[in-house]
């Protein structure tokens, strides 16, 4: 996780990053996910919340939809 990245996530950080990030959150809580893994998935910004959610839309279980869109941990400089 890179200096700015932590800094956004933080008690500070861009009041527009922090917006997005409650947005994707409540879509993620008002599809069914719990509030904690909604949580660390809005924090997540590789994680396409649309291809989330249309997993999720057509039946695949919140839990392997959020596995599914698990970004790789060696992909973090791409």
């Amino acid at each position: 996780m890179t200096h700015r990245t932590r800094h956004c996530e933080g008690v500070g950080g861009d009041p527009a990053a922090r917006q997005i990030r409650e947005w994707r959150r409540g879509r993620l809580e008002a599809a069914g996910f719990a509030p904690a893994l909604a949580r660390a998935l809005a924090r997540e910004p590789r994680i396409d919340l649309h291809a989330l959610l249309e997993l999720v839309d057509r039946g695949c279980p919140l839990h392997l939809a959020a596995r599914i869109l698990a970004p790789l941990d060696g992909d973090r400089g791409a």
